[in-house]
């Protein structure tokens, strides 16, 4: 590993660490945008489990239904907050192990059928993660008057004092 894939690492445990922060503080049945919060949740981990990679070689989650990526779609499963969490977490190992693999190099190169770097790629991921995030904490928010915990530059130490930035 190179430098640019140390920070990459570092910021991808931030991600994560927020998503599983508003996943431990959010209403899972809140609507958001005429759907449940939670397959908002599962939307962003499932994306971060799909394009942190490389999309064209993916394999769905035994637990996923056509289409249930998008909340837009009616779908039959409900997956528990505690399969989320379970989700979350394999994610972040599986994404811990890619990026130990990665050297700077290998960001500026396209995996086998994907249109874009894995450099893009990680980029595309932090976006999507932290606007799902900030869409459940901002749905959390409204709901309770409580902000939950956000990492970021300060580091850990944030969530010493526990869930919420009290």
């Amino acid at each position: 590993m190179n430098e640019l894939c140390g920070y990459i690492k570092e910021q991808a445990e931030v991600n994560f660490i927020n998503l599983e922060t508003a996943l431990k503080t959010y209403d899972r049945n809140a609507p958001v945008c005429g759907a449940a919060a939670w397959r908002y949740a599962y939307h962003a981990i499932h994306s971060a489990d799909k394009w942190f990679f490389n999309p064209n070689e993916y394999e769905e989650p035994p637990f996923h239904k056509e289409g249930m990526d998008n909340p837009d779609n009616p779908c039959d499963v409900v997956l528990s907050d505690s399969q989320l969490l379970e989700y979350l977490y394999d994610v972040r190992l599986k994404t811990r192990a890619y990026i130990e693999g990665l050297t700077d190099d290998m960001l500026y190169e396209k995996p086998c059928g994907c249109k874009f770097t894995r450099f893009e790629l990680v980029l595309l991921q932090f976006r999507h993660i932290s606007f799902h995030t900030g869409m459940i904490n901002g749905q959390t928010i409204e709901r309770t008057g409580r902000f939950p915990v956000y990492v970021g530059a300060e580091g850990l130490d944030r969530l010493k004092n526990g869930l919420y930035d009290e």
